[in-house]
């Protein structure tokens, strides 16, 4: 199963499950426990940390939960913040952290690298927790709209049409769908 966050990245063969941690993890969870999948692909777009360009495609089954103030030892947490899923479908690049908040902190975003962490993604930490919940392999494909700098917002506008084009190519490349 195909799903997306939705709202303004809908595709006609992904299922929406809501934009940002809660949203996602409310909707994810219904749809496991009254129409259990197989496997899960989430695709959508994400922010580069400095490592990948625009429009690059980067593949994923890791995922992490790390807030900025981590980096300047302003909180901590119990909790595991970094999962990695059982997955069978695609190969594993790279690890997405996951936040509601969008990083603009250059000079902090950096530091995400130093973790080995490549781009954000507002859902997949809560998708991935969810899937291995309910022991579902679940993969990421992920095409980079921006970078974590204070142009994130107008450069993600600039850049979501042609991405999104993008990415259902590469979809079809890799025969996850079918071509039009």
């Amino acid at each position: 199963m195909i799903i997306c966050a939705g709202r303004n990245e809908t595709f006609p063969f992904a299922t929406p499950i809501g934009v940002g941690l809660i949203e996602s993890a409310m909707n994810f969870t219904q749809l496991c426990l009254f129409d259990k999948p197989e496997y899960i692909v989430f695709i959508g777009s994400a922010g580069s940390y400095g490592e990948y360009d625009i429009f690059d495609i980067v593949e994923s089954s890791s995922s992490s939960n790390i807030e900025l103030a981590f980096f300047n030892d302003d909180c901590y947490t119990p909790l595991d913040n970094v999962i990695k899923t059982n997955n069978k479908i695609l190969r594993d690049d790279t690890i997405v952290n996951s936040s509601n908040y969008i990083t603009t902190n250059d000079i902090l975003s950096k530091e995400f690298k130093q973790y080995g962490i490549g781009i954000e993604n507002m859902e997949f930490f809560s998708l991935c927790s969810i899937a291995k919940e309910f022991d579902i392999p679940i993969a990421g494909v992920f095409i980079v709209t921006n970078y974590t700098n204070k142009n994130a917002h107008q450069d993600f506008l600039k850049n979501h049409k042609e991405a999104m084009d993008k990415l259902v190519l590469y979809i079809e490349s890799k025969r996850l769908i079918t071509k039009k």
